[in-house]
């Protein structure tokens, strides 16, 4: 069954090609399509398209779908095409000519852009939960493990004192600039495309800002050669900002991959969350880090894999944005699952206490000397000619203590004026309208 069928079908080649996975993809979209008809038959109601006791009928079988959907019970038939053309089928099967009138002042164009948008909205939501249970974590081992030094690198090379409680913050406040990234993609999310119909509109005297009110979104994609032009333009934007988080994670990954590593020994975990070797029985690996880390470095090819899939397209739709969704969807997922065991991972971090205790780590605290050498006096350069001669010399005996008070140094960490920054972005995401919104669809239909 397709929407767009008349007298003639396509060959059962074209068909499988052009059809490819969009059943499978549609599945993350059916409840989202749902609800874009609730709203959509309350706004031809209001103007005249559809009758009341019509509208009624029609409110009652879309919830019944999206009831079953919620329940794990709705697929997309064989030989239907699309999650659009499975709502329409069964409300014409139930309900006969009245299911024919939902299409009215639409297409499948801004269905498809709707839907995509309600689900991004509604994944970034989750992802933002995720984020912060994460954040909440950093923070937390931040202060627990403040007081723990750790050797600091440049050039993979010892460097400077720095701390576990550093580490961990690190990586939190890195958090908060995501965040910041894919509020930003959220907003471009959270405006309604429906209405554009194929991308130029209706002869219908549709009331656009009605659907956006209930669905919850911000505000309208007012220009609909515009809302048709965001689709790939969106899932690009999306993209990004789920590849900065996935940067955060995949250096973390790498840090905890080389804290673990014999040569460097500062950190490990309970056996049940490493893996063996088939071969060696001392092995314990970072199995989990390095799938993190791995699944990120994918995540961080997604936005050039979707620019270059809609890439020099002329304005109107075109096919080819059907295979995003095989891109996208599974990705809002991945990140998620990075995000759960990064912080299952950390919470049960074990971390090597008197690291720097040991000789080797000496050169790290010729910075301090320097510069305690400053505070008598003496310039700069001198002392720091005067330390490094001393290092030659073999007559360097640091003191293993710091002494840092600066704000985001060892001994002044800033948690809570990072936590601040975090609480105000969450904050800016205001989800209560979405909710308040699609609960009141769903109970008036």
């Amino acid at each position: 069954m397709k929407l767009w069928q008349k007298d003639k079908t396509s060959s059962k080649e074209v068909e499988k090609f052009t059809v490819g996975k969009d059943q499978e993809m549609d599945m993350y979209l059916a409840k989202y399509d749902v609800l874009g008809s609730l709203a959509h038959i309350a706004m031809l109601e209001s103007i005249g398209l559809l009758k009341p006791q019509e509208r009624k009928v029609l409110a009652a079988e879309l919830k019944n779908i999206y009831a079953r959907i919620a329940a794990g019970e709705f697929k997309v038939d064989e030989g239907v095409e699309d999650i659009h053309s499975q709502v329409e089928l069964e409300l014409t099967r139930k309900r006969g000519d009245v299911g024919k009138k939902i299409h009215s002042g639409r297409s499948r164009n801004d269905q498809v852009l709707v839907d995509i948008k309600l689900f991004l909205r509604a994944e970034i939501r989750n992802i933002v939960a995720a984020v912060e249970s994460l954040f909440n974590l950093l923070q937390q081992q931040s202060e627990n493990f403040k007081d723990h030094l750790l050797p600091g690198y440049t050039h993979l090379q010892l460097a400077m004192p720095s701390s576990f409680g550093l580490w961990f913050g690190a990586y939190a406040e890195s958090l908060v600039d995501d965040l910041i990234c894919l509020q930003a993609a959220y907003r471009v999310v959270n405006k309604n495309p429906l209405g554009s119909a194929a991308g130029y509109g209706s002869s219908f005297p549709l009331n656009r800002k009605m659907t956006t009110a209930l669905l919850g979104f911000e505000d309208l994609n007012y220009n609909v050669v515009y809302a048709q032009m965001g689709r790939g333009k969106t899932e690009r934007i999306v993209a990004s900002a789920l590849a900065n988080i996935a940067a955060t994670l995949a250096k973390l990954s790498m840090d905890a991959c080389l804290f673990l590593n014999q040569n460097f020994g500062f950190v490990s975990f309970p056996d049940e969350l490493t893996t063996g070797s088939s071969i060696m029985p001392h092995k314990k690996n970072p199995d989990v880090f390095e799938i993190i880390r791995g699944r990120c470095n994918q995540l961080q090819a997604l936005p050039n894999d979707i620019a270059l899939a809609s890439t020099n397209l002329p304005s109107g739709y075109h096919r080819d944005m059907q295979l995003l969704k095989e891109k996208l969807f599974p990705a809002v997922q991945h990140i998620q699952d990075c995000l759960h065991m990064t912080h299952l991972m950390l919470s049960n971090i074990k971390v090597k206490e008197n690291i720097l205790a040991d000789k080797k780590y000496a050169f790290l605290f010729s910075v301090e000397e320097v510069n305690k050498l400053v505070l008598t006096g003496i310039p700069f350069r001198d002392a720091y000619k005067k330390v490094g001669l001393d290092i030659e010399q073999g007559s360097f005996h640091p003191a293993t203590t710091v002494q840092h008070t600066h704000e985001g140094s060892i001994g002044n960490l800033c948690l809570e004026d990072i936590a601040r920054n975090m609480r105000e972005i969450i904050a800016g995401f205001d989800f209560e309208k979405v909710d308040i919104a699609l609960t009141k669809l769903l109970a008036e239909g």
